[in-house]
């Protein structure tokens, strides 16, 4: 029954093979054998794509009613004596896992000592489902309306460099030059993103044109450091070299870009205990003053072609 719902998920024999960490054949088999047990075909096949049969679509929602009471069921048995078990497979954006979620994961692993953790740090999104991602941190949107979003931090730019490089600059952000600005690339793409500064009625909008630019912010903090440049990061990446004092936050006064950070799930694992576990204490570790209204939207965009 599993390994049929990920085959519908997915859309793809090979794909669900994969997400699952099972043989092709073996997907193939056991989708045959559930058919054979039901004497029904659940699925059409063909060499370009498959597509439920009316008794596959009617058998679908009940099917994952079912794994997901079952799952419940065993985690609510084993969490009443502390035993959640098991593998959580986590994604997250790769600044975010170095500046908060790494540092923090040996108090998680101490808590829960049966539950193996999986953390892929990436900047390109993988698909939930396909991968078996449990849980899943975006910036933004999510890929899918399908998924469970929840809000977990609000982020804002902040202007920092090296405490001798602040001596320097001028007072005023526009003043600033643009080849002491160090910039952070979007993905796919050659020029830094410019920076936007706003304080009453007055805009000002800085274009790096520095020494260096990354597509990293644990890079650009790192060049800041060195005293390299002006760099424009996201307070959560920055909070602890500012506390350390290797940087100093500069025109602190001028507003800046938020960013919201989402806590990820699909529905089928939303209930999960051990997603429940891992939630709540990334709630512990978060800023619980920077935490956005639960009534927040969430934008969704496609990942792209599947």
């Amino acid at each position: 029954m599993e390994v049929f719902v990920r085959v519908a998920e997915c859309g793809s024999f090979s794909r669900a093979a994969e997400s699952l960490d099972l043989a092709n054949a073996t997907v193939t088999t056991c989708v045959r054998n559930l058919e054979r047990h039901l004497d029904v075909t659940l699925i059409n096949r063909d060499t370009r794509r498959l597509r439920l049969t009316e008794e596959g679509q009617m058998y679908l929602p009940r099917a994952r009613e079912l794994l997901q009471a079952v799952a419940q069921t065993e985690e609510q048995v084993r969490s009443r004596v502390g035993e959640l078990r098991g593998w959580l497979h986590v994604e997250t954006p790769i600044s975010l896992g170095h500046a908060l979620l790494c540092p923090a994961l040996p108090v998680f692993a101490q808590r829960y000592p049966e539950i193996s953790t999986a953390i892929t740090l990436t900047n390109q999104p993988h698909h939930m489902i396909e991968r078996a991602i449990d849980v899943a941190i975006r910036m933004d949107h999510v890929e899918d309306a399908d998924l469970v979003a929840r809000p977990i931090y609000e982020s804002r730019y902040i202007i920092c460099c090296s405490p001798e490089l602040a001596k320097m600059l001028p007072q005023h952000p526009g003043e600033l030059d643009p080849h002491r600005c160090i910039g952070i690339l979007p993905e796919e793409r050659r020029h830094p993103n410019p920076w936007s500064l706003q304080k009453d009625d007055e805009t000002v909008e800085v274009r790096p044109v520095g020494p260096v630019h990354f597509n990293s912010s644990d890079a650009v903090l790192i060049a800041a450091e060195s005293g390299t440049g002006v760099a424009c990061v996201l307070d959560i990446f920055a909070n602890r070299r500012l506390d350390g004092g290797s940087l100093v936050q500069v025109y602190p006064e001028w507003t800046t870009t938020v960013k919201t950070f989402y806590l990820v799930t699909a529905k089928a694992r939303a209930g999960s205990a051990k997603v429940r576990a891992f939630t709540d204490f990334l709630f512990e570790v978060l800023d619980t003053e920077r935490r956005p209204s639960s009534r927040r939207a969430v934008a969704v965009k496609a990942l792209g072609t599947r």
